[in-house]
């Protein structure tokens, strides 16, 4: 007596890793927007800070201003000359000259472009990933389908074949 032939289950590749070397890609390359992203926000905050500094007059000698205006000449250096400080005159007690530095707000204008820039990145590689994600889970649940349909087909073959009754023997 011969079995009935059942199908071979669906075929088992290897798709844990369908997306893992693309995911792989796209978590690195979002990681390194967050740092630049978060570069992009700390050079701000040294910017903004640097301009009321200046703007207010602060006293140069002082260590943490000393300190501050270190900063800023380092993250102001590509920007340096392109427009001419205005001189608004000199505060009472530390006679020192108070600057509206027009470069540091031009400075401030870029990095925030540059900021929603690397965000909408950020924002964009997040999607991916997600869509990704989604991607595996509905290719997951549509393997397991399969699968259980497949169970499903072999197990009635087997019942079928165990409780067939084999026809009457022909008389000729």
């Amino acid at each position: 007596m011969t079995q009935p032939m059942t199908p071979s289950p669906p075929a088992a590749a290897d798709q844990d890793h369908i997306h893992k070397e693309r995911r792989a890609i796209l978590l690195v390359l979002r990681w390194i927007t967050y740092g630049v992203y978060a570069l992009v926000i700390v050079i701000e905050v040294i910017l903004s800070l640097g301009f009321i500094l200046l703007l207010l007059g602060a006293n140069p000698t002082s260590g943490f201003v000393e300190w501050w205006y270190r900063n800023l000449d380092r993250v102001m250096e590509p920007f340096r000359g392109i427009f001419t400080p205005i001189e608004l005159g000199m505060t009472q007690g530390n006679e020192v000259q108070s600057i509206f530095e027009t470069s540091v707000l031009f400075a401030m204008i870029f990095y925030a472009i540059v900021a929603v820039i690397v965000h909408a990145l950020a924002q964009w590689l997040s999607r991916r990933l997600h869509r990704l994600d989604l991607d595996d889970r509905a290719y997951h649940e549509r393997m397991a389908i399969e699968h259980q349909a497949y169970l499903d087909r072999a197990s009635a073959e087997r019942v079928a074949a165990a409780t067939s009754v084999p026809p009457p023997p022909r008389n000729a």
